[in-house]
């Protein structure tokens, strides 16, 4: 990313011409009108919030890590990812056995069954979903059961 900032006047008060240099680096000239007569770029990558970087870094990581624990075919493997992501507050979650809320939950198919009690329950989860504390990051993928109807 570059930006801009206000080059000090020299002697004359003149903009820089376009062949000089800066520390070996051209500075630009004054003919970009929305620029004014003595701007020239400067990196200001150093000037972004460090909070903001770890944040967006963090965000990352956690993707990351829920793509591997879609993908690990160790146990040993799924528990040490789901241990270090609870470690900083993303919880895995498995709703087997509680009610189905569209607005948590999505539905990957159903399950036929004779108990009205079950009607509605999950009967398992097929995608792991995640939560950042109170955050939603990815709502579970799950089978749902459903009374079945008399034919």
């Amino acid at each position: 990313m570059r930006g801009w900032f206000r080059r000090p006047e020299r002697g004359t008060g003149e903009a820089a011409d376009a062949s000089e240099t800066d520390g070996g680096q051209p500075v630009a000239s004054g003919s970009d009108g929305q620029l004014g007569n003595d701007m020239t770029a400067v990196d200001t990558d150093f000037l972004a919030n460090p909070l903001d970087q770890a944040l967006a870094e963090r965000a990352t990581l956690i993707q990351l890590c829920m793509y591997a624990m879609d993908r690990a075919r160790s146990t040993g493997v799924v528990e040490r990812l789901s241990e270090g992501l609870d470690g900083i507050g993303v919880t895995a979650l498995r709703p087997d056995g509680l009610r189905f809320d569209p607005a948590h939950h999505e539905a990957g198919g159903t399950m036929p069954t004779e108990d009205p009690a079950l009607d509605g329950v999950i009967a398992e989860t097929e995608v792991l979903g995640f939560a950042d504390r109170d955050r939603l990051l990815r709502a579970p993928i799950v089978t749902v059961y459903r009374l079945r109807t008399p034919q």
